[in-house]
């Protein structure tokens, strides 16, 4: 089961650099592969078992892949310390985007689970 649901991960991360070489070069091929899952997702209303069982069984891994970015942090100090005033301005800019943003989505879908709560009463 597990095995069907890694090989469906897998032909949509294809699927995704296919796409990527051919219509869309401006987009990962691993982030098109996740948006063709999550349509997949959205059609099918659901999670299928063994996609579940495959996700839950990856993410036990998901601190292994952040090994290698971290080591690349520490090797590579003196070209960030270079780049920190550039680095820092985006932080701050996508925190600055990003906060009031997400407040504003929340009170939003709060408004509209009341307001689905009311018309069920």
């Amino acid at each position: 089961m597990i095995l069907q649901g890694l090989t469906w991960l897998v032909l949509l991360q294809l699927l995704g650099h296919v796409l990527n070489l051919v219509l869309l070069p401006a987009l990962p091929g691993p982030i098109l592969g996740m948006l063709l899952l999550f349509v997949l997702l959205l059609a099918r209303r659901g999670i299928p078992e063994s996609l579940e069982k495959t996700a839950a069984l990856l993410l036990q891994y998901l601190p292994l892949l952040l090994i290698v970015p971290a080591a690349g942090i520490m090797t590579s100090g003196s070209a960030l310390l270079d780049d920190l005033p550039a680095i820092a301005a985006g932080l701050v800019l996508s925190l600055l985007i990003t906060v009031p943003f997400c407040g504003w989505l929340m009170q939003r879908l709060i408004r509209r689970q009341e307001q689905r709560a009311e018309d069920q009463t």
